[in-house]
Order: structure tokens, then sequence, then C-alpha cells
């Protein structure tokens, strides 16, 4: 079994082949939080976690202004062939400073580690210009909760903790106003929204996508018999009669002011 000093290295990477295959639908069923940007040509607007830039090439259709900033080189140079201005940032170490008029970020801000988020909200808000917007929509409490509990069971007897190899932050609206706040936002609006989202690839493809910095912490030999462990675990919950699987996503979307 690996090392704890081994796996503590170990983080989510993306593949952009897998993400378009498995995770297409975090940039489909974004149009309500794209709504709530109503973005207007002209502005200038800060994608934040743009990922291969689908979601930010919709936002630049409407004649603003987009600058993505992702921390994943392969998301980042597919973003570049869309022909899209990005550049590496994680969202914690933003050195953009009044430029923006909104700041966006869909499905993005629930991989920083709770512990992140105040320096995250922090080099937002100095990004916007004084009055500008911040819209984003992220994972909320009660996230994909089946699925992380099996995952902390089946992976329990190989002493690894799930949900702190993850280091994902799923927080309450009550939770995130006071972070949103404490930074010098006023928050408009923020709510919290059951969002059943169909899985195209199925629940081992999504795991083994979103969940891969957890998976490469195995063995190599048991990642395979844990992945399908994993996946009948949840078949009860998740996967209808006809074999579809469902995962439980809650979001958080939220809009606040500088």
């Amino acid at each position: 079994m690996k090392t704890i000093e081994c796996m503590a290295t170990i983080e989510q990477s993306w593949n952009t082949d897998a993400y378009a295959a498995n995770g297409r639908f975090v940039a489909t069923m974004a149009l309500a939080v794209v709504d709530l940007l109503a973005p207007k040509s002209g502005e200038r607007i800060l994608d934040v976690g743009c990922g291969d830039g689908a979601l930010t090439e919709q936002i630049a259709a409407s004649g603003a202004h987009v600058k993505g900033a992702d921390l994943s080189p392969t998301m980042l140079a597919a973003a570049k062939k869309r022909g899209l201005d990005v550049e590496q940032h994680s969202a914690d170490t933003l050195p953009y400073r009044n430029e923006f008029d909104a700041v966006f970020s869909n499905a993005a801000l629930h991989w920083l580690s709770e512990d992140r988020h105040p320096a995250a909200l922090a080099a937002i808000h100095r990004s916007l210009k004084p009055g500008g917007r911040f819209i984003a929509e992220m994972g909320g409490q009660g996230n994909i909760a089946a699925i992380r509990s099996a995952l902390s069971a089946v992976f329990a007897p190989y002493g690894i903790d799930t949900e702190e190899a993850a280091a994902s932050f799923y927080p309450a609206p009550a939770i995130y106003r006071r972070l949103l706040e404490n930074a010098g936002f006023t928050v408009d609006s923020i709510e919290l929204i059951p969002r059943p989202t169909p899985l195209p690839g199925g629940m081992a493809a999504w795991l083994e996508t979103f969940r891969n910095g957890v998976l490469d912490r195995l063995p190599v030999e048991d990642r395979a018999r844990v992945l399908d462990q994993t996946v009948r675990l949840l078949e009860p919950i998740l996967r209808d009669g006809d074999g579809n699987w469902v995962a439980d996503y809650v979001r958080l979307r939220f809009k606040a002011r500088a």
C-alpha cells in the first residue's frame, strides 16, 4: 500500500477527452447561472476555473471581453484551441486588480479546500472594479452525498480518508454568505439548488473523471476492484431500472457585489 507521504502528493487531474465525454453536462446545465450573470457587450468578465472554455466561449458570444483563468495546463490548452484568452492561475492567487466588470465561476470553486476560500474570495474581490458583480455556482451542502458516502465506505479498509483526499468544499448558504461578506462582498442572493444530474457515461466513468485523484491513491492492483465495489454500492440509489445513472448533485448559486 502507498505511504502517506506519497499519497499526499496525488491531486485531481483532468483529461480533456474524458471530461468532454463524461463531464460536458457541467457547461450544458449552467444556463441559469449564465442568465444570472447576464453578460453585456463590451464588458470585461473573468471566468475563474474556466476549464476547457466551453462555457467561456458561450459568455464571449454576448460580445463581452472574457478572460479565463484555470490551473490545469491540459484544460487551458483546450481553451486556447477555441481561440480564448486564458491564463494559468489558481483562484486564490489571481493577480488582477480592479480590472473586471464581473467575475464568473461555474463548478470550480468547490475544488478548493475550505481553508483556501478566504484568499480566493479576497483575490476575486480585488479583481473587480468597485461595484462589480460576482456570480458563481459550485457544489453546496449535500452535494454528491451518496457518492461520497460510498467512497468513504469502500476506501476505509485501505486507510484512505476520501473526504480529505478529495479536499472539496460544499458549504451551506449561511457559511458561504459569511465568507463572501468577510471578503467585502454584498450578497444579493444565495441558495441551494438540488439538481439530479444524468451521467451519460455511467458511474464508473464519472468516478474515473471526477475522482481520479482519490482512485490514484490505491495500489494499482486494487483499483478496478474498488471501483467496481463503489459502483455496486451506488446502484440501488442512483441507477434506475433502465440502467440510467443520475448523480445527486446539489448546487450553491449566488450573486454578490464588490
